[in-house]
């Protein structure tokens, strides 16, 4: 095979590459936590924040099938299940913070159990960060160390082998009430 032909042919190989990378980036719906609850649920605003299951007819495990297998990306706060001084390796990710340790937790459906590809190095608990990965709708059980004990916490959404990346915000986050004791866990908006 003569020089030009092999360069031409790794030429090749490189653009179907990048190619397919890009056709993979484009198959990603990136989501927001509504899409996680039934349409009909309310808001947590319309809970009167915190929402948490107890106050919802299905108790929050009314899960969204039509993302099943779907590469989704979806921001939130992480709050770390398992780690290793700053290395997480498995997290919860909540719609807003302070759900789970601060205050009561959300429903199972508005929260999403993430197991990094890589450790994830974590510089504080509620990093907001960005998801990417296949969603998987499954009610899992997950131990959390809190300060004043123990808590299991239900997630209805898995997300394995995600890929993590720290955002400066959250798109659709959930805000404390202003005179919420846990005001000061709002992050600052850009």
């Amino acid at each position: 095979m003569s020089k030009r032909l092999k360069s031409c042919a790794a030429m090749t190989a490189v653009l179907l590459f990048a190619a397919s990378g890009a056709d993979a980036a484009a198959d990603i719906a990136h989501i927001f936590w509504k899409d996680l609850r039934p349409a009909t649920q309310a808001v947590a605003g319309d809970a009167n924040l915190p929402m948490i299951a107890s106050r919802l007819p299905d108790h929050g495990e009314t899960l969204s099938l039509n993302l099943q297998d779907k590469t989704i990306q979806l921001a939130g706060y992480a709050l770390p299940v398992d780690r290793d001084g700053d290395l997480v390796y498995q997290f919860l990710l909540v719609p807003w913070t302070g759900a789970c340790s601060h205050m009561p937790t959300p429903p199972p459906n508005q929260i999403v159990l993430v197991t990094p590809a890589r450790p994830y190095k974590m510089k504080e608990a509620y990093e907001p960060v960005a998801v990417t990965g296949v969603l998987q709708p499954g009610m899992e059980k997950s131990q959390l160390f809190i300060l004043d004990g123990v808590s299991i916490v239900q997630s209805g959404y898995t997300v394995r082998k995600a890929e993590v990346a720290r955002v400066d915000s959250v798109p659709d986050t959930v805000a404390l009430p202003l005179n919420s004791p846990w005001n000061f866990l709002n992050k600052k908006k850009n």
